[in-house]
């Protein structure tokens, strides 16, 4: 990761660590102010939003150190563990919460509408959506999955508390009690299930997955428009590292080309897509034409 980009990343990831701890204070004084089932489990998972703020910034200064002798690809992966292990509290926070809801359910207690209380939920709600929406925005532009897992994560949290609140002030009205815990349990679901696509998503990433069907089009284009003098190119694989992207491929020339010619066109190759693929970590190996495969790229 660029110097620039990680530090904006890491940034970041103090504001949400800041955000998050605000919002917890928030939402745990509306739990406080109303005494609602729902409430409460909302303020905790916003526990979990601090866990996870704290787990990503972690992740995202060790993903902007240098490759070093013991990791020579660098530490870009560190960003997918991290999104594993915000999933793990996340799956933690709702079995806490399917916890709360059933004892709720079982025996239900009273809740009051506290004006200064909802109030304050919905303000704590404004703040988060703010931020899930440019904490979203950011991770995709400096392709950090941990910011991105974080700025998920928030949108369900956003989704979750408004449905907690029309669900509180119908419970009210409607003198269901009961529905205060049915909408604690459905909380739980919601981050659950939030829970369960950020490990999906962060082992696709740890098995290294290839770039997009159309970033490899391009790749492909790219290599076959800038290799003026070689013959074919094959073996093209990628994968990617976080916000790094790992491009190898065997390319073959004649075989009375000189090494500094070959070396030039590897050069050539390099540049071109280094401006399409910003970060990106490219091996070519070169080849004389009796390795040629004739089912990679032909050079045009």
């Amino acid at each position: 990761m660029a110097s620039g980009s990680s530090n904006l990343a890491v940034r970041v990831a103090y504001g949400s660590l800041v955000v998050g701890i605000l919002v917890l204070a928030l939402k745990g004084y509306a739990a406080w102010a109303t005494g609602s089932i729902a409430l409460f489990s909302d303020a905790l998972e916003s526990v979990v939003n601090v866990v996870t703020a704290i787990v990503a910034l972690i992740a995202v200064r060790l993903a902007a150190r240098p490759a070093d002798a013991s990791l020579p690809y660098g530490y870009y992966k560190a960003e997918y563990f991290s999104a594993v292990v915000i999933g793990i509290f996340i799956a933690v926070a709702a079995l806490l919460i399917f916890r709360e809801a059933y004892y709720g359910f079982i025996n239900p207690r009273e809740f009051k509408l506290d004006p200064l209380g909802l109030s304050v939920s919905v303000l704590a709600t404004g703040i988060n959506a703010g931020w899930a929406w440019w904490l979203s925005r950011r991770g995709r532009e400096e392709q950090s999955p941990a910011l991105v897992a974080d700025g998920r994560h928030l949108w369900t949290d956003v989704v979750s508390t408004l449905g907690v609140l029309i669900g509180v002030l119908l419970a009210a009205a409607t003198g269901f009690v009961q529905l205060d815990a049915i909408l604690a349990a459905l909380v739980g679901l919601a981050i659950l299930w939030s829970g369960w696509e950020l490990i999906k998503q962060s082992v696709i990433g740890l098995m290294d997955v290839a770039v997009e069907p159309k970033l490899l089009n391009q790749i492909r284009e790219i290599i076959s428009a800038n290799a003026d003098g070689a013959l074919e190119a094959h073996d093209i694989r990628t994968r990617q590292a976080g916000a790094m992207t790992f491009i190898d491929f065997h390319l073959v020339v004649p075989g009375t080309m000189s090494v500094e010619a070959a070396h030039a066109i590897c050069d050539g190759i390099e540049l071109k897509l280094r401006e399409a693929v910003e970060r990106a970590q490219i091996t070519i190996h070169v080849e004389p034409e009796n390795k040629a495969k004739h089912s990679g790229i032909v050079v045009v």
